[in-house]
């Protein structure tokens, strides 16, 4: 997507388009578009509005093709941007605005452009009204008011009517240039998917088989009392903690009677088998977890058994070093990164395997985490693994996938969504 934005305003330049034009980008892949920038079109006039010291800068903005500035700075920078007309503004990771209400995008829809763009691996994350957020920044009004988008399309949607999707579909399809690898790199290598189940050790078994029971009985009476949409942060916190059991009870933070938390895990032993296997192969992975503790306990065990390794999470300050040192290393077998830090704008083909320690609902981004290897680039097949604990809420969120997909792929081929749980659902995620 970069390298096709970046050919774009070089043609824009070179067409005597007037006016500069804006990349608006997470803070975590500026330096990443810095980089594709000089490679790429050099001959453009590049400013990037970054760091303390921004004052001076603005009065460059427009005598300059091409500007990147972050999400962030934009907010904090509205006043002096919303002097300029841009000729285009471009959001990179435009899930940044998936909600429609935020600050962030706010200040976006009020940047002077005569065009704008969205650049996204996941328009749709969880619900279609992330998708009409986007269309709000691109065209405003164009898919009714926030009001009108959920009564007369998300609802009838969610209620199975197919004619209304129909329609979404039909509306917004001539707006969005879906770019697939399969078009793009007709020689990429295979990509290998699969599921790899592990056992719960005894110990770690009875802990979840007695949590889940509580939190059940919790969360069900919750639901009863104030229903579904309102449960949800007590339902997301029961199940974070059985998915914390599932990746190590070491993870967890509450105290349980008669329980440690002090106890083996049956999934980091089965990981700890696989990796060794892999690095003994000669092959490099790639490792995400969303949990940064977990990320710091395979750590702990790779110091301890004097494996070298990368690390990334979203404190990481040396990010491209990181990269830079994993792609060019080949005495490095291992890269841990946490899905939130390093789930997009990375470029790490020197990995051929890649494993995803913890599930979530969501497999658009599992598969966006996955694509940091397998991309332009790659020459040999990546295998890629998920590590799911067998009879837990692990392998019931595979199922709920599974059953549940479809809303946001019907919009746009390729993206999966999780919707809405129904009390059904979460009887079976929390069964023991």
């Amino acid at each position: 997507k970069s390298v096709q934005t970046l050919a774009f305003i070089q043609h824009m330049v070179e067409s005597r388009f007037e006016g500069p034009n804006l990349i608006v980008v997470p803070t975590s892949v500026l330096p990443n578009w810095e980089r594709e920038a000089e490679k790429f079109v050099p001959g453009l006039r590049r400013l990037t509005i970054y760091g303390t010291r921004r004052e001076g800068m603005f009065k460059h903005i427009a005598e300059s093709d091409l500007i990147i500035t972050t999400y962030a700075l934009l907010r904090r920078d509205l006043e002096e941007m919303e002097k300029y007309e841009f000729n285009t503004v471009i959001l990179d990771e435009a899930q940044n605005i998936k909600n429609p209400n935020t600050i962030t995008a706010r200040a976006v829809r009020r940047i002077h452009a005569r065009m704008r763009l969205c650049l996204s691996g996941t328009p749709i994350e969880n619900n279609l009204f992330e998708l009409w957020s986007l269309f709000e920044f691109l065209m405003p009004g164009f898919l009714g008011s926030q009001h009108a988008f959920q009564r007369g399309i998300v609802k009838p949607i969610k209620d199975g009517d197919a004619e209304t999707l129909d329609y979404l579909r039909t509306r917004v399809r001539p707006f969005i240039l879906r770019r697939t690898k399969a078009e793009v790199a007709k020689d990429l290598p295979p990509k290998v998917e699969s599921v790899t189940c592990c056992a719960l050790e005894e110990a770690q078994a009875e802990l979840y088989a007695a949590l889940a029971r509580k939190l059940r009985a919790q969360v069900l009476a919750d639901v009863d009392e104030k229903g579904l949409a309102k449960s949800q942060m007590s339902i997301l916190d029961a199940l974070l903690k059985l998915r914390q059991i599932c990746c190590h009870p070491r993870l967890l933070k509450i105290d349980l009677p008669g329980f440690s938390n002090n106890l083996p895990s049956g999934k980091f032993d089965a990981f700890k088998d696989m990796v060794m296997e892999i690095v003994e192969g000669g092959h490099k992975v790639l490792v995400f977890s969303q949990f940064v503790q977990m990320l710091q306990i395979i750590r702990q065990w790779l110091e301890f058994s004097q494996i070298p390794f990368c690390y990334l999470d979203g404190a990481s300050k040396d990010r491209f070093e990181q990269v830079d040192r994993f792609n060019n290393s080949p005495d490095i077998p291992i890269f841990l990164i946490s899905l939130k830090a390093g789930g997009t704008g990375l470029n790490l083909t020197s990995a051929d395997y890649v494993i995803h320690y913890d599930p979530w609902w969501n497999p658009a981004v599992e598969s966006q985490a996955t694509d940091r290897t397998h991309r332009i680039g790659q020459t040999r097949q990546v295998f890629s693994y998920k590590l799911i604990c067998q009879n837990t809420v692990e392998e019931k969120i595979l199922k709920l996938q599974e059953a549940k997909r479809g809303v946001a792929e019907a919009i746009i081929p390729g993206q999966d969504t999780w919707k809405s749980l129904t009390r059904e659902d979460l009887e079976m995620l929390f069964e023991v």
